[in-house]
Order: C-alpha cells, then sequence, then structure tokens
C-alpha cells in the first residue's frame, strides 16, 4: 500500500494499491451506468413485491396483485375454447360431405384438421401425409381401402385390424410359405410374375410359369391383373408403389410370410368434429376421391 498520487501517464489519480511496482488507477464505473444499476434493483424489489417470486417450504409469495400464469392460461383456452364451439358444433352435427360445401366450416375443418393430424397422425404417416416404410403415404391416390370422405371417415372411426372395435376393417393375407401353402420354387415364381406386372421381372420365364400360381392363390384378393380389390383391402400391385418395399428380396418375404399393419381406431380418443375435420384434412392432401 501507497500513498496516493496522480499517474504521470494517464492523469488520473490511483487507488493506493501497488503491485509489484504497477499501481491500480482510481477509475470509477459511469455514473450513467450506476443510476441503471440502481433503477433496476428498485424495479426488481418492486417486482418482488407486486408479482409472486420467493418460494417458501411449502409455497410461495402470492404478490399484491396476485398473478397467476396457469390461471390466465386457462382463461384463454376456456375463451377459445368457447369462440369455438359454434364451429364444432356445426362440424359435429354436419354430414363429413356437406363440410367442403361450406367455405367457412371448410377453412375452420382444415385448420383444426391439420393440427389433430400432426399431433396425432404424423409420427406414423409424417407431416402432410408423406408416409413412412410400413405406413402408407395419405397424399397420393393409391387407398387400399378408398379415398372418399366416407371411406377415410370409416377407416378413422374404426381402424384397421383394431382386435377392440368389431367394425374395424379386417383382411389377412395368408403366410404362403410358413404355412406352407407354396413351396419354396412356387413363391419363386409368383414374385416373379408380380414383379412382371410393373415391367420389373428378372426371368420372364418363371415370371409366366407363376401366373397360373398367381390366379389360384392371389387374384381372388387382387384382382386378375393384380390392380387391388377395396373390399378386401389388398392393394395395387402393378403401379409400383408399396407399404413394405418392392424388391424381390422384400416381395419374397411378403409372400412367405407377411407383415400385416395395424392402425387404430380413433372414435375412441377423438370425438366426433375432430375425426370429420381429419377426414376433411386427409381428403385434401392431394388424394383424396
Amino acid at each position: 500500500m501507497t500513498d496516493l498520487y496522480r499517474d504521470d501517464v494517464t492523469g488520473k489519480e490511483t487507488t493506493g494499491h501497488e503491485w509489484d511496482g504497477i499501481r491500480e488507477l482510481n477509475t470509477p464505473l459511469p455514473k450513467w451506468w450506476l443510476m441503471v444499476l440502481y433503477a433496476c434493483i428498485v424495479w426488481s424489489i418492486g417486482y418482488w413485491v407486486v408479482y409472486p417470486a420467493w418460494p417458501s417450504l411449502t409455497n410461495y409469495t402470492k404478490g399484491v396483485i396476485n398473478y397467476n400464469s396457469r390461471a390466465e392460461f386457462a382463461q384463454e383456452m376456456t375463451a377459445a375454447t368457447a369462440a369455438q364451439g359454434q364451429w364444432l358444433t356445426a362440424i359435429a352435427d354436419s354430414p363429413v360431405e356437406a363440410i367442403e360445401g361450406d367455405p367457412e366450416l371448410l377453412n375452420f375443418a382444415m385448420a383444426g384438421g391439420r393440427a389433430t393430424f400432426n399431433e396425432n397422425c404424423a409420427p406414423c404417416h409424417a407431416v402432410g401425409g408423406a408416409g413412412r416404410p410400413g405406413f402408407p403415404v395419405l397424399a397420393d391416390d393409391d387407398w387400399i381401402w378408398g379415398g372418399t370422405l366416407a371411406d377415410i371417415s370409416q377407416t378413422l372411426q374404426h381402424g384397421i385390424r383394431n382386435v377392440d372395435d368389431a367394425e374395424t376393417r379386417v383382411t389377412d393375407m395368408p403366410r404362403f410359405g410358413a404355412d406352407e401353402i407354396l413351396d419354396r420354387d412356387q413363391i419363386n415364381s409368383v414374385t416373379e410374375f408380380v414383379l412382371s406386372l410393373s415391367g420389373r421381372a428378372t426371368d420372364p420365364v418363371v415370371a409366366e410359369s407363376g401366373r397360373q400360381i398367381f390366379t389360384d392363390n392371389c387374384a381372388a384378393c387382387h384382382g386378375p391383373a393384380g390392380l387391388g380389390l377395396r373390399e378386401f383391402g389388398a392393394p395395387n400391385l402393378a403401379d409400383e408403389i408399396w407399404l413394405y418395399g418392392g424388391e424381390k428380396p422384400q416381395l419374397l418375404a411378403q409372400i412367405h410370410d407377411p407383415k400385416m399393419g395395424v392402425m387404430p381406431a380413433w372414435s375412441g380418443r377423438l370425438d366426433a368434429a375432430k375425426i370429420k375435420m381429419l377426414a376433411v384434412y386427409v381428403h385434401s392432401l392431394g388424394g383424396g376421391e
């Protein structure tokens, strides 16, 4: 510690502190900065008094105005629900086909359907209905069970292969290999024939030998030309749109021991208005009929 003196270079006084011949200049904070600091301290004290701020072991200080963000949010949600009530009631009371004919109802249904889809359906079908492996694309015109509003509504309400819903859509493809309905050579032949339906057979002779096997075992569901039958939920085999992959190894596996997808019934999870809004939204994605 040394006596205070004025620095010869800067002209400023020192604090009296010195380390190894280096003296500390006395450079106070700017007054405007100190004023801002003091104002913030005063403001924070006022904030602690007015708003909930300090926790205790069992509760917290309520503040002078007793503000609660959760209560405010609940009020906003109540007001929003009341404002939507007339539209939701109108949608619930209208046939789903009539919604598309009412511009105001359609506008509301599209917004509500998109939000409901993103929350409940996008994890499987992807945003915008783009589809994922094992989950159908909803934005094209290839429908296993039909793409009309009535078809989509039925699927949404009762699901696919949902054992808890008596009205669910159900179809089962035989396990041709696992149950020894067809032998390995027959499965290979019918696989080549299925590939030939989209011009991709690797062995035309073997593909032709699989024609009769297809007629005897597959045509009843998929149709003689493999174009599919919606009554059975049997997909089109000639359009190169595949749910579980369209390469030969994938087709061989599907014929041997098929994968069978399951979709939940939404009638027990979503109310009637949301299901109708979902149907309208899905129908609008580009593949609706």
